[in-house]
């Protein structure tokens, strides 16, 4: 897994797309939001999607729920040579791992995984977002 500090999107490989999720909580109303965004090399949008998640217990529950999301999504939009990536650096760690993982969301994490497998070229990396 890479780790960048640049807080600017940067274009993929042309051979490659950008796939990028986040999430959100709105404890308030009781539910979460995942967003993903898939870009090619020139910074154009070839799909996108939001949508509403479930009650979650932590912001890192509903990362590693978006990062899923973003997968079935690319998946189903029938894209499989992504750079995938997010800005929680513990869910991006577990995604790119091969080991089994078996903390609370271990069922979400093996989802993670199959997705990936059946993917061709993935690249995961953790990029930190600055909220501009």
């Amino acid at each position: 897994m890479e780790q960048s500090d640049e807080h600017v999107w940067r274009p993929p490989d042309q051979s490659w797309l950008k796939l990028n999720s986040d999430a959100a909580l709105f404890k308030e109303h009781n539910y979460s939001g995942f967003g993903v965004v898939i870009r090619n090399n020139q910074g154009e949008v070839m799909a996108a999607m939001a949508t509403k998640g479930p009650p979650v217990s932590s912001s890192e529950e509903a990362e590693t729920l978006a990062c899923r999301k973003a997968l079935e999504f690319a998946t189903d939009t029938g894209f499989s040579e992504l750079i995938v990536e997010g800005d929680n650096v513990n869910v991006m760690r577990v995604a790119s791992s091969s080991t089994r993982n078996f903390f609370m969301l271990g069922n979400v994490i093996a989802d993670i995984h199959c997705i990936l497998y059946g993917l061709g070229r993935v690249s995961i990396s953790c990029i930190k977002r600055d909220g501009s």
